[in-house]
């Protein structure tokens, strides 16, 4: 299926099967950080095999942290909160997120780091977290208009009360673990409730968050337990599967060990708005995050508008969505998501390249785009732009595209799941 740098997707009559998946993203990053400033050895199975997060790994080996991998697990030799000057840059890859949490556990040490990433990295704005990591005692100095590389000075940090000026996770979970290193009480506010993953690791390695409505707040001073855990599949790497059975009716697929956190699982309420049959069973939690496994049934697509707090609960799956608008009877528009401009693409001119050169009828905005239903699209050319997400969807989307679709650069899935194209393949019935 695939060669090279870029994969061939025939069209496909089903999908059908069942598939269990790598380990959550979000919730990789924050245990191996957490695990790394913590007091034991923590095990963590199921850890993600994306490469974000093998750059959260590095980053920390740089630091002095003790890791390796044991039998499919990764074990981190905590070192109880202080961590070793690193002798070289702290190189982040293509993970944002990578770069945006650590800085709130940099922030709090007694040495000087910097942290560079790839050329897409090199381009997104970090001023979301210097400003309030500055308020906090961190000196940090960044390139034009806030772009890494950053060079981060720890200090004693104060408290403060921070409101996000757009809602974040990475940036509240930056300053969540900066707290930690904190004199007084650090809260963050956000307008709209984010994935609540930080203050759900945090309080898995024993440290107390306290949650009241919006605002999440830990004290300063709290040392951190190392734990054991098996990662659960992450949703949205599942999002893709999900819209890939959602293209035809009478599908069946069955997602094993499945991530369904309420503040990410936002997405099933859209399919099943859409039309989507779908059933949870096994349902049980782990370390304060809830676990399942998820049957999903193809039926006839309606149609969905996404716009304000949905935006900010479904940013990771806008992208495959809209990809498979199309073939919705009544269309889809997403509205409030501007933030889609600044990842590792601009996502909103992406994916309207990509439907427009696959036939569709796409009206784009400087925050989402509507996207007509009853489209009928054909197999083309396309591109990634570099970005995982992108590829992954327009894999999705070109499986009832009439003729074979090429995407280039179709490598950059890597990003998040280096086996998607094998498993893509396991399930759909050409």
């Amino acid at each position: 299926m695939k060669s090279d740098s870029s994969v061939i997707i025939r069209p496909a009559r089903n999908v059908s099967g069942a598939v269990r998946l790598p380990g959550d993203k979000s919730i990789s990053h924050r245990y191996a950080m957490l695990g790394a400033i913590a007091h034991g050895t923590t095990k963590l199975e199921n850890y993600s095999t994306g490469a974000d997060c093998a750059s959260t790994l590095g980053c920390l080996r740089t630091l002095g942290v003790v890791w390796r991998k044991e039998n499919g697990s990764v074990e981190i030799d905590g070192t109880n909160l202080e961590l070793r000057a690193p002798t070289s840059p702290l190189d982040c890859g293509n993970s944002g997120s990578t770069m945006r949490m650590l800085s709130g556990i940099l922030a709090g040490q007694d040495f000087t780091s910097e942290l560079i990433g790839d050329e897409s990295l090199s381009r997104r704005p970090m001023s979301r977290i210097i400003k309030p990591l500055e308020m906090m005692g961190a000196k940090i100095t960044a390139s034009d208009g806030g772009r890494p590389p950053l060079r981060i000075t720890g200090n004693s940090l104060k408290a403060i009360s921070y409101e996000t000026p757009v809602p974040s996770a990475q940036v509240k979970t930056a300053l969540l673990f900066a707290g930690l290193y904190a004199h007084g009480d650090t809260a963050v506010l956000e307008s709209v409730r984010t994935r609540d993953h930080g203050e759900t690791a945090l309080r898995a390695f024993g440290a107390v968050v306290q949650q009241q409505g919006n605002e999440s707040r830990i004290s300063g001073g709290q040392k951190l337990d190392a734990i054991e855990a098996q990662i659960p599949g992450d949703l949205s790497s599942a999002a893709f599967f999900l819209c890939a059975a959602a293209l035809f009716p009478g599908s069946q697929l069955t997602i094993d060990f499945l991530l369904l956190n309420p503040t990410r699982a936002r997405l099933l309420d859209v399919l099943i708005g859409m039309g989507v049959g779908i059933a949870i069973t096994q349902l049980e939690e782990k370390h304060g995050e809830l676990i399942g496994t998820t049957q999903v049934t193809g039926k006839a697509l309606t149609g969905a508008n996404i716009s304000g707090a949905h935006t900010a609960e479904l940013i990771d799956e806008i992208p495959v969505l809209a990809a498979i608008a199309p073939y919705s009877t009544n269309g889809m528009e997403i509205r409030d998501a501007r933030e889609l401009r600044v990842k590792e693409s601009d996502r909103i001119a992406a994916v309207a390249t990509n439907l427009r050169a696959m036939g569709a009828r796409v009206e784009e905005f400087d925050d989402g785009l509507k996207i007509p239903g009853g489209q009928e699209l054909h197999g083309t050319e396309l591109d990634s732009f570099g970005d995982h997400r992108i590829a992954m969807a327009f894999a999705v989307a070109a499986l009832r595209a009439k003729g074979e679709t090429r995407i280039n650069r179709s490598d950059a899935a890597v990003i998040s799941y280096p086996a998607f194209y094998e498993t893509l393949d396991s399930v759909a019935e050409c």
